[in-house]
């Protein structure tokens, strides 16, 4: 009988606490969902403040020790005819993509290009390159995807370094082994075919999809820039894709727009950062560009799609947009 009414009064007790407390676990929750649904445009950048150098800055703390300066250039010899002083040099081709596979370099061959270039946990890398800085880029958006904490790029790159007459040195930069780790690799930051672009291609998913290539690409008019080698068989591009040109991001000298020039230049095409954000070029590094002004400069949640128009252009079962009517190389 004791053990009865004993029971008896727990659940009175328990209904009790369940009555008086189920509303407030309920406020919390849709609170904590309202947070969590926040659009993304109100989440401040990783580096807003300090994402994008000058060159003064960069010469005044070139002998910083927490500063590594990484030099990404696409033509050939170019470092070697004089860089910064104390930059290392990054080989794209080599060091950022795994050369086996079509695919970045792995988490364990970064780490280990990381470290002999003597970037530690803590320190500062400000990457520059020619080309207005399409592959410091890449570079910027691999070093991100493995995890380093302070990654930024130099306004100008290296165009509008050697135009303002600063000094270059041919002398070999060595540094001593860093003890930068990688973590694994970001997948917020990657969009894959499978799982992001034919969902958004076929309409099951709504997220703003940004072709970055020229206008000519862009229809079909053309299939890759004259002198690319790297190719589709078929042009155009991706359905629902929005047409914003890398070049757009950047004054005549190579630096990039003001941060508000920035937002009216995407919000005047439709894209203000309240939901997701996918870029795409032709092999991924000028969609690197984008990326950075995006995610790092602006804040928006952002993916860049590496495999771009020459994956899609050239997977079987995905429909295209050709405005031009160029299909199979003929008109």
């Amino acid at each position: 009988m004791i053990q009865i009414q004993f029971n008896f009064n727990l659940k009175e007790i328990m209904k009790t606490f369940n009555k008086k407390y189920v509303a407030v676990a309920s406020v919390v929750a849709i609170s904590l969902t309202s947070f969590l649904a926040l659009p993304s445009a109100q989440a401040a950048p990783k580096n807003q403040a300090r994402s994008v150098v000058q060159a003064d800055w960069l010469e005044k703390n070139l002998d910083d020790p927490k500063v590594v300066v990484v030099e990404v250039s696409t033509e050939p010899g170019v470092y070697e005819r004089g860089h910064i002083r104390n930059a290392v040099k990054i080989t794209w081709h080599t060091d950022l993509v795994d050369t086996v596979n079509r695919d970045v370099v792995s988490a364990a061959n970064f780490q280990k290009f990381a470290q002999a270039a003597g970037i530690n946990q803590d320190s500062t890398v400000v990457l520059y390159g020619d080309k207005n800085n399409w592959f410091a880029a890449w570079g910027a958006w691999i070093f991100n995807l493995y995890g380093a904490k302070d990654v930024r790029l130099l306004d100008g790159g290296r165009v509008k370094w050697e135009k303002d007459g600063r000094a270059l040195t041919t002398a070999v930069t060595s540094k001593s082994k860093g003890n930068f780790i990688s973590t694994r690799l970001d997948k917020t930051l990657r969009a894959t075919l499978l799982q992001d672009i034919i969902p958004v291609a076929k309409k099951r998913v709504k997220k703003d999809l940004i072709d970055i290539r020229s206008a000519d690409e862009f229809s079909g008019k053309i299939f890759a820039p004259a002198g690319f080698q790297e190719l589709a068989v078929r042009a155009g591009h991706i359905p629902g894709a929005i047409n914003v040109p890398w070049g757009l991001n950047v004054n005549a000298d190579g630096t990039f727009k003001t941060v508000a020039e920035l937002r009216k230049l995407y919000a005047d095409r439709g894209v203000d950062g309240k939901q997701s954000i996918i870029t795409y070029c032709r092999i991924g590094e000028r969609s690197s560009l984008t990326w950075f002004v995006l995610s790092e400069i602006l804040g928006y949640d952002v993916k860049n799609y590496d495999g771009s128009w020459t994956e899609y252009g050239n997977t079987v079962g995905v429909p295209i947009s050709n405005p031009s009517g160029t299909i199979w190389g003929n008109s």
